[in-house]
Parts: structure tokens; C-alpha cells; sequence
């Protein structure tokens, strides 16, 4: 399943159900079939996402480092695959914030 976030003030923005899920449940939504966030509930939306940022990458920077050198290359490019929150979530702010200065609500569906 896709999730497609549409809004008057930018261009649709497409993701695939998890990383839809994800946010939509950091910002408080359910991650049901159709849904909006509205102008008001913007900021908001915003401050959740950049807060489970933060929090994704404070508990990346303390997270044990192996001691063992394969282990710790291995480790390396293992993160180095690894996509971020703060990856994912940096179009679908963009679009949270480019939507609230135009006071455009932005809607999903599947």
C-alpha cells in the first residue's frame, strides 16, 4: 500500500506504507485510509517530527560501538545502508511547512 499526501501548495508526495504509517503516527493521525492535516494542526505535526528526529539520532550517537574491527566495519556499513528519519521525513516537512505558509491543508489517501 501507498500513502499520497496531497497539498494546493506543492506537488504530491508519495510513500510507501511503512514509512507512511511511521509518520503519520508520530504526528498524533491515524494511519488510515484517507485523512488531513489541517493548517492549525501543522505546527504541531512539525514539532512531532523534528522531536522523533532528534530522538532517532540522539539514541544513533549513544548507541554501543563494537570493539572488535570486523565487527566495527561491519557495524559501519550496516548504518551506512541504513536510511534515516531524518531522510524520510525531510520532503513530508517541506511540504508541512510550504503548505502552512500558503494556509493549504494537506489530505492522504491510498
Amino acid at each position: 500500500m501507498l500513502y499520497k499526501f496531497k497539498s494546493r501548495a506543492t506537488g504530491d508526495l508519495i510513500l510507501l506504507n511503512e514509512q507512511g504509517r511511521r509518520l503519520l503516527q508520530i504526528m498524533g493521525k491515524e494511519p488510515t485510509v484517507q485523512g488531513i492535516v489541517t493548517v492549525a494542526q501543522i505546527p504541531a505535526a512539525i514539532a512531532a517530527i523534528e522531536a522523533a528526529v532528534a530522538q532517532e539520532e540522539q539514541a544513533m550517537r549513544g548507541a554501543p560501538r563494537a570493539v572488535d574491527r570486523d565487527a566495527s566495519q561491519e557495524q559501519d556499513g550496516a548504518a551506512a545502508d541504513r536510511i534515516t528519519l531524518r531522510q524520510r521525513a525531510t520532503p513530508f516537512v517541506d511540504m508541512l511547512k510550504r503548505s502552512a505558509a500558503e494556509n493549504a491543508d494537506v489530505v492522504w489517501g491510498t
